[in-house]
């Protein structure tokens, strides 16, 4: 009980999250503003990829073609949201130690820990489900690959990511960002062709009351929300902001904290622009056109270059989805990983622990291809996504619990501001599922 009492954890921290690569990134303690900023950033773009995966796709283009430009204002309030839950990962990760799945570990009983790691399972092969069939989708457009072989061959980022971490975590984060810029590339050309109308776009990201008391509206809008702020990404960035060897003081944790921030924002910004270029392409090619129904992202890809007039544009929009697929597998990998050694404390070699998470995402992916193939895979990739944002609380809640006790972040406590910010956004997300719960229950009473 003492030591509860004055480290405010139940169990003291066991081994670091990611050991083969804990403090392998040198923080060079003299360097100025800019050098120091371009050493920590990074894990931010790892973190931005879950924000940009193909099941935020699926709910862009349902919300731009069924609703126009409605939706943009959910799409920047749950972008908001993401940067101000990252950075309490960030606080948490640097300040403690542990990533939020040890911290849960280290906090609850075990019977609540390991409710809470079956929770987390089930939205990461939610999440998987979504990544795994995007890019699936995108193989089979672009070289006509089976579904069922293109889940397969996404498999393969297990030997991607052991590779890449062998050579140094820094050459994974390469990877990533270029992906990042290619999927931006992409669409900002496919934003320029669709020509949206600039006046109906700006008025898009002011909220309206149509989004709460339209069903329909406020099913996706859920949806994008679960898509956006997911539950994996905040266990995944409390632990790779440990990668950096940044200096163990208070001044030194202080500094890892401004500029984890700043990374983390900066590149979630690269995401409101690629979630927000999606559903401004849907609107201003579908719905102005009334094709009000494009909610699957093959009958997208084929409606593209028609309406717009573009060969390219229907390529383009594949070879995005591609990138984001595989760039959002890479770092479900990771994510997985941490979320089994946080809660279970499991000491296994690199190798055979990512193929245990991955499997355990791959194999539900394969039967769901195989059983549905092409059609129903929208309907599944949207429902991925509201999964996601209902088990979003179970991670939301003790992330904002523990970086607001001073017993177990000391002086780095987040402060009053931001705590209640942080409670705010945390009700947000509770009373926009329940209601979700609610109708959904007395629609089918």
């Amino acid at each position: 009980m003492h030591k509860e009492a004055t480290s405010g954890w139940r169990e003291e921290r066991a081994q670091p999250s990611l050991p083969e690569s804990h403090r392998s990134i040198p923080i060079v303690s003299t360097a100025g503003f800019w050098r120091k900023l371009l050493a920590f950033s990074g894990p931010g773009y790892l973190v931005a990829v879950g924000y940009m995966d193909p099941g935020n796709w699926a709910t862009d283009l349902a919300g731009g073609s069924r609703f126009g430009y409605l939706l943009l204002s959910v799409i920047l309030l749950s972008n908001l949201m993401a940067i101000l839950l990252q950075s309490l990962c960030a606080r948490l990760g640097i300040v403690t130690g542990r990533d939020l799945a040890q911290a849960c570990r280290d906090h609850y009983s075990r019977p609540v820990s390991l409710g809470l790691w079956i929770i987390c399972e089930l939205a990461i092969c939610a999440c998987d489900l979504a990544e795994v069939i995007g890019s699936a989708i995108a193989l089979n457009l672009l070289f006509h690959i089976p579904l069922v072989i293109g889940v397969c061959l996404t498999a393969l980022d297990v030997m991607i990511v052991l590779y890449l971490q062998n050579k140094g975590f820094r050459w994974l984060e390469a990877l990533v960002i270029g992906l990042i810029v290619l999927i931006g590339g992409c669409f900002l050309v496919e934003v320029i062709l669709s020509r949206p109308a600039i006046v109906d776009l700006t008025r898009g990201f002011i909220p309206s009351a149509e989004i709460v008391t339209h069903r329909d509206a406020l099913f996706i809008a859920i949806g994008i929300l679960g898509a956006t702020v997911m539950p994996h990404n905040l266990y995944l960035h409390s632990s790779i902001v440990q990668t950096r060897k940044y200096e163990q003081t208070a001044a030194g944790k202080a500094e890892a904290i401004k500029f984890a921030t700043i990374d983390s924002t900066v590149a979630l910004m690269f995401a409101l622009f690629i979630n927000a270029a999606i559903l401004i392409v849907a609107a201003a090619t579908f719905h102005t056109r009334g094709q009000n129904d494009v909610a699957e992202i093959q009958d997208a890809y084929k409606l593209l270059s028609p309406m717009l007039g573009v060969p390219i544009a229907s390529a383009l929009f594949a070879f995005a989805l591609l990138a984001s697929g595989q760039n959002s597998t890479l770092t479900g990998t990771l994510a997985g990983q941490i979320v089994m050694e946080g809660f279970l404390n499991l000491r296994l070699r690199p190798w055979l622990r990512r193929l245990i998470t991955r499997a355990i995402a791959i194999v539900p992916a394969v039967i769901v291809a195989a059983l549905y193939g092409m059609s129903g895979t929208a309907k599944l990739l949207l429902l991925s996504q509201v999964i996601l944002s209902l088990q979003l609380s179970f991670a939301v809640i003790p992330l904002v619990l523990f970086t607001s006790d001073r017993r177990k972040m000391g002086e780095f406590v987040a402060p009053v501001w931001l705590r209640t910010l942080a409670w705010m956004t945390t009700a947000i997300i509770v009373m926009l599922n329940a209601k979700f719960l609610f109708d959904w229950i007395t629609t089918r009473a």
